[in-house]
């Protein structure tokens, strides 16, 4: 990618921050970009595909995060409490650093969630591939490594929107913890 897409899509995101998506035009973007018309829309035909990119920009912020977590050299269990917890933190930083986005993300959430299904692929590999090196380690039960992290990773995501909504020095923020050991209750081995 250009570093003037990247460029423009940054100014972009920022703009739909802070006015909403519908308050930012096309030549907004281009004025507080410095490039102008022209250039801005050889790489977008319309605000639509701009809107587009940035929710693709913020939703690969949130992959990339859960990759590093999925490289590290750590015991299963570690990882995965590592993952669940960098997955709410990640999307919950996306969600709040998109100011008045956030209300068009809640809004639009059928083109979030389109968006979302590449990504969401991933994430279950990373999952699985969790999970089948904690039953080769013996750490989790014997189980289906696909149906488990499937159902793992959509125990995850329906904890999204309580995560984001609430504050930081909610009961929800304390007690996080205590629901990732909820999710191990049913795959880790006991001693």
């Amino acid at each position: 990618m250009s570093n003037t897409r990247k460029m423009l899509i940054e100014v972009a995101r920022q703009l739909f921050a802070k006015n909403g998506k519908k308050e930012v035009t096309m030549n907004d973007i281009a004025e507080v970009s410095k490039k102008g018309r022209r250039t801005l829309y050889t790489y977008f035909k319309n605000k639509e595909e701009i809107y587009k990119a940035v929710i693709d920009k913020e939703l690969d912020t949130i992959i990339e995060r859960l990759a590093v977590v999925t490289s590290q050299k750590m015991e299963p269990d570690e990882k995965l409490t590592a993952h669940i917890l960098t997955h709410l933190d990640a999307v919950k930083d996306v969600v709040n650093r998109n100011g008045s986005l956030r209300a068009d993300f809640f809004h639009d959430i059928y083109e979030v969630e389109r968006k979302r299904r590449k990504i969401d692929v991933q994430e279950i590999a990373f999952i699985r591939a969790i999970i089948v090196d904690g039953i080769k380690k013996g750490v989790f039960k014997r189980m289906d490594p696909d149906l488990s992290s499937t159902i793992i990773f959509y125990a995850i995501k329906g904890l999204e929107v309580p995560y984001i909504r609430q504050n930081i020095n909610s009961e929800f923020e304390k007690n996080k913890n205590s629901i990732v050991e909820f999710v191990f209750q049913g795959i880790k081995k006991k001693p």
